[in-house]
C-alpha cells in the first residue's frame, strides 16, 4: 500500500487556494519558533549584565531583529515563492546557488543544535530508564518525529499541531518557570547589578539581534502562504519580539537568580520543573521540524526536480547523525558566524526590494526563466557587509556587527544601482 504525504510546495509560486494563513496564524507560528530552549541558552549569555539592560537590550534586540525578519517574508507573501527562490533577481540564479548552499549548512547545523539540547533536557529525565542509551535514544526519538512533522508541511504544522497542542503548552510552561524563577531568587538585588565580566551591550544587542535574523532565509517558506502580505508581516514582528525577548529575559535569570550555569538543570531544579521541561521540549519540536522544511526547500532551489520528502530524510538522517557524534560547543562563535554571512545580504534583500526596485514592479518571471544568472553588483555589496562585519566583530566587538554590516550591504547596493540608472 503506497502511503499518500501531503502536497509538496517546492520552488514554484504557491497556489491562490494554498494562501490561507492570517495574522492570528503567523503570531502562533513566529512566537513558537521565538521560544525554546536554545533560545535560553542564548539568553544565558547575558548573564553578567545587570536585570535593566537585560530587559532592554532584549526588547530592542528583539523588535530590531523581528523586523529585520518579516522583511523579506513580505517577498514571499507577495509573489508566493520561497526564500531561497527570492534570491534569484537579487543575485541570479546561478548566484544564488551560493547563499542556498550555506543556508542548507547552517540548517543542517541547527536541527543537529536543536536534536542535541533536546535530547540533553529528555536524558535528564529519563537517563534512570533508558541507562547509557538515553541520549541516542532520544536524538533518534526527537529527529523522526520531526522528519515527520516536515512531510505533514506548514500548513498542517501550523493549523494542526501549533495552533491546538504546541503553543499552549508552551505558554502555560513558560509561565509556570518564570513565576518559580523570579520569586526563587534575589531579584531585587539584580536589577541594577551588573559584574565586571558582562559582555559590552552592543556585542548583547548583537546576540539578541542575531537569533531572529537567523531565521530570515526561512521566512518566506512560510510567509508565502499568506492570504494578505501586512498581515504576515505584522504577525511575525509581534509573535516573534514577545516571545524572543521573553526567552532571552528567562535564560539569564535562570543562571542568575538559581546560580546553575546549565540552563536545563535550572529548569529541572524547580518546583515542578520536569513538567514544565517535558511541556516546552514539544515545543521544541517545530523549530527542528522548520530547519529540516526549509532545508529541504533550499535544496530544491538547486534541484527542483527532486521529491521534497527524498531532502527531508536526508537532512533528518545526517543531523541525527550529527547530533550524536559532535558535542554542543562554542554556541556563540555559531550564532556570530551565521550573522557574519547572512545579516548583510538581508541589508542587499532589502535595498533591492524596497529602494532599487521599488518603482519598478518585479514581474514573477524574474524569478524564473527572466533571472540573470549573476548579478555581480549585488553580490559585490553582499561581501563588503560580510567584510564589514567580520573586521568589526575581530577589532571592535563592543561596537556590534549586525546594523553596520546590514547597513554597508543595504548603502553599497543602493550606491552602485543609482551609478547604473546615471550610466544608462
Amino acid at each position: 500500500m503506497k502511503v499518500k504525504l501531503p502536497p509538496e510546495w517546492g520552488t514554484e509560486p504557491v497556489p491562490k487556494d494554498a494562501k490561507v494563513l492570517g495574522f492570528l496564524d503567523y503570531f502562533v507560528l513566529w512566537s513558537s519558533l521565538g521560544v525554546g530552549l536554545l533560545v535560553l541558552l542564548a539568553g544565558s549569555l547575558l548573564k553578567g549584565l545587570s536585570f535593566s539592560e537585560v530587559l532592554l537590550v532584549s526588547l530592542f534586540g528583539s523588535i530590531i531583529g523581528s523586523i529585520m525578519l518579516a522583511l523579506p517574508g513580505i517577498v514571499g507573501s507577495r509573489y508566493g515563492v520561497p526564500t531561497m527562490v527570492s534570491l534569484r533577481p537579487v543575485l541570479g540564479i546561478k548566484a544564488s546557488y551560493f547563499p542556498t548552499t550555506l543556508n542548507i549548512v547552517q540548517l543542517i547545523g541547527w536541527t543537529a543544535f536543536e536534536l542535541m539540547i533536546m535530547a540533553q533536557a529528555a536524558t535528564l529525565l529519563t537517563s534512570s530508564i533508558f541507562g547509557p542509551i538515553s541520549y541516542s535514544f532520544w536524538v533518534v526519538f526527537f529527529g523522526v518525529w520531526c522528519m515527520i512533522l516536515a512531510l505533514g508541511g506548514p500548513l498542517v504544522v501550523v493549523r494542526k499541531w501549533l495552533e491546538r497542542v504546541a503553543i499552549w503548552l508552551v505558554y502555560g510552561s513558560t509561565i509556570w518557570i518564570t513565576y518559580h524563577v523570579f520569586s526563587s531568587g534575589d531579584f531585587w538585588s539584580w536589577v541594577f547589578s551588573r559584574s565586571d565580566s558582562a559582555i559590552p551591550l552592543l556585542l548583547a544587542l548583537d546576540l539578541v539581534i542575531v537569533m531572529p535574523i537567523s531565521w530570515w532565509p526561512l521566512i518566506s517558506d512560510y510567509n508565502r502562504f499568506a492570504k494578505r502580505p501586512h498581515s504576515a508581516f505584522f504577525g511575525t514582528v509581534a509573535g516573534y519580539t514577545i516571545s524572543n525577548t521573553w526567552f532571552y529575559v528567562l535564560g539569564a535569570a535562570l543562571v542568575v537568580l538559581l546560580g546553575i550555569e546549565d540552563v536545563v538543570a535550572s529548569i529541572g531544579a524547580l518546583f515542578f520543573g520536569w513538567v514544565a521541561l517535558m511541556l516546552i521540549l514539544v515545543d521544541e519540536t517545530d523549530n527542528c521540524f522548520a530547519d529540516i522544511y526549509s532545508s529541504a526547500v533550499s535544496f530544491q532551489n538547486i534541484f527542483p526536480k527532486v521529491r521534497q520528502w527524498r531532502f527531508i530524510a536526508l537532512v533528518a538522517g545526517v543531523s541525527i547523525a550529527l547530533a550524536i557524534s559532535v558535542p554542543l560547543v562554542e554556541y556563540e562563535s555559531f550564532l556570530l558566524m551565521i550573522g557574519a554571512l547572512f545579516v548583510p545580504l538581508l541589508g542587499v534583500v532589502s535595498a533591492e526590494f524596497f529602494v532599487n526596485r521599488r518603482r519598478s514592479s518585479i514581474t514573477l518571471e524574474e524569478f524564473y526563466e527572466k533571472a540573470k544568472a549573476i548579478r555581480l553588483d549585488n553580490m559585490l555589496a553582499w561581501f563588503f557587509g560580510i567584510a564589514v562585519y567580520i573586521v568589526v566583530v575581530t577589532l571592535i566587538p563592543e561596537l556590534g556587527a549586525s546594523l553596520p554590516s546590514f547597513a554597508t550591504s543595504f548603502a553599497f547596493s543602493v550606491m552602485i544601482n543609482r551609478l547604473k540608472s546615471k550610466v544608462n
